[in-house]
């Protein structure tokens, strides 16, 4: 076990993966000698050459199609997207190329491809450098999607994802590349996909939240639990495929559910976390479904702080969640 930030533990992992196969590599803007814009890449090029570290053009489409013809032919490209933000020119691509081939070829082709993107806010970066929009990728049949919370599940989740059959759309929050640390298994450490983690067990209420705002669902939950209300964290981990089994045995027990995220409300992931809910454990609910989200506005920069969620604001859903039922 070796003690590390979130944005090392992605480091670690590519180095591990390509380490160990051949096949892995890693292409993007800046991945090379600058070793990403996060210094996500850093040291890899020295390591693994520029054959396997390639810096690209300035072109997300020209990266994910390439990803994709090297994919057909048997490799396994770590495509990274400097900021999600940019991803929307590689947007065909991914929707009508990447995430079909597996289907449309009979499984001959998997086509092993991971798109790393750094996504969300909290670094000031404005609204072009801060968006969450997941769930335009979960509505795509044929592509997963991870997003780690902690160092030991951005190392786990991405080698899993590299060596998945089906490509990924891996996102990392960058609000805490640096910001949490935490012990990471030494060598090949994978964790499941479809496997969510119950970060704090309670029995009043359960929070669900993936990403940066698991440690705001955290705190939100220690504060809770001085006013005597017993809140269950889950973080969910994979979006695609979503551990449903999990999320619905929380809300059975606790009978009460609020779903974080920091993308825009309307349409965002919590919609269809909310619709699961009311379909599968209607009977269970003792108050109605509560979310927690961004705004639906574009993302601001002077008053970021007001638009993504904080723990009084998920304590004070939860709280009211709690007393309405």
């Amino acid at each position: 076990m070796t003690e590390m930030t979130l944005v090392q533990a992605v480091n670690r992992g590519l180095h591990e993966a390509m380490k160990g196969d051949p096949d892995v590599l890693v292409l993007g803007e800046d991945v090379g000698v600058d070793g990403g814009v996060f210094r996500a890449t850093e040291g890899l090029i020295k390591e693994f050459g520029p054959d396997r570290v390639i810096d690209t053009p300035l072109s997300e489409c020209g990266i994910v199609g390439t990803a994709i013809g090297m994919a057909l032919y048997g490799l396994k490209p770590v495509a990274e997207i400097q900021f999600l933000d940019f991803i929307y020119p590689a947007f065909d691509q991914i929707v009508s190329e990447l995430a079909k081939f597996r289907f449309r070829s009979g499984g001959q082709y998997p086509c092993h491809v991971v798109v790393r993107a750094p996504y969300g806010g909290g670094i000031k970066g404005g609204l072009y450098h801060s968006q969450s929009t997941e769930a335009y990728f979960c509505h795509t049949a044929g592509l997963k999607v991870a997003i780690p919370s902690t160092p030991a599940d951005a190392k786990g989740l991405l080698l899993s994802a590299i060596h998945d059959e089906d490509p990924v759309i891996f996102l990392e929050p960058k609000r805490i590349y640096r910001a949490v640390s935490g012990e990471v298994p030494d060598g090949d450490h994978r964790v499941p996909f479809g496997s969510a983690r119950t970060v704090v067990p309670g029995d009043d209420v359960s929070i669900f939240a993936y990403g940066a705002m698991v440690p705001v669902a955290t705190e939100a939950a220690e504060a809770l639990r001085g006013e005597g209300i017993s809140a269950e964290v889950v973080d969910l981990r994979t979006l695609v495929p979503l551990d449903e089994a999990t999320v619905l045995a929380s809300v059975e027990k606790t009978g009460r559910a609020v779903v974080v995220h920091e993308a825009a409300r309307f349409c965002g992931f919590g919609a269809e976390l909310s619709a699961i809910l009311a379909e599968k454990a209607f009977y269970s609910l003792k108050a109605p479904i509560a979310r927690v989200t961004g705004f639906d506005t574009p993302f601001p920069y002077a008053l970021e702080n007001v638009y993504l969620p904080n723990a009084a604001r998920v304590a004070h859903a939860a709280r009211a969640t709690v007393r309405s039922g």
